[in-house]
């Protein structure tokens, strides 16, 4: 058995404030039945983001692109692209939530590394 952790990044704008964000997420989590052991870290702002060069370059960028939020999230016994899946589903469905008003625009990444290099999930 590997004990290897699933790591993803989601990038995301939102009126929202994150208070709102992280009292909202625990419904979100289960309407998408996100399983216990992905750990989400919400941060405002791209500065407090922590990692390798090839992360903090994608960091820099979604700021200057304006991006507000930063998820940071953590799978146990999962690759980085199931925990990229499981926070693409997170972000969709916040979407779908009261923290977006109507008709506003959902601009989001999510980001996960593979053989060394960052992609961007579809």
């Amino acid at each position: 058995m590997t004990n290897k952790t699933g790591k993803a990044y989601a990038f995301f704008n939102c009126e929202a404030s994150k208070g709102d964000i992280e009292k909202e997420l625990p419904s979100i989590r289960s309407c998408v039945k996100t399983p216990n052991a992905l750990e989400l870290s919400l941060m405002e702002g791209t500065d407090t983001l922590k990692g390798d060069a090839q992360l903090l370059q994608i960091a820099r960028e979604a700021k200057e692109a304006g991006i507000k939020y930063v998820m940071e999230a953590t799978y146990q016994n999962a690759t980085n692209h199931q925990t990229a899946d499981e926070v693409a589903s997170i972000l969709n469905q916040a979407y779908q939530s009261p923290l977006y008003q109507k008709g506003e625009q959902f601009r989001g990444e999510v980001v996960y590394k593979e053989r060394g290099k960052y992609l961007f999930r579809e």
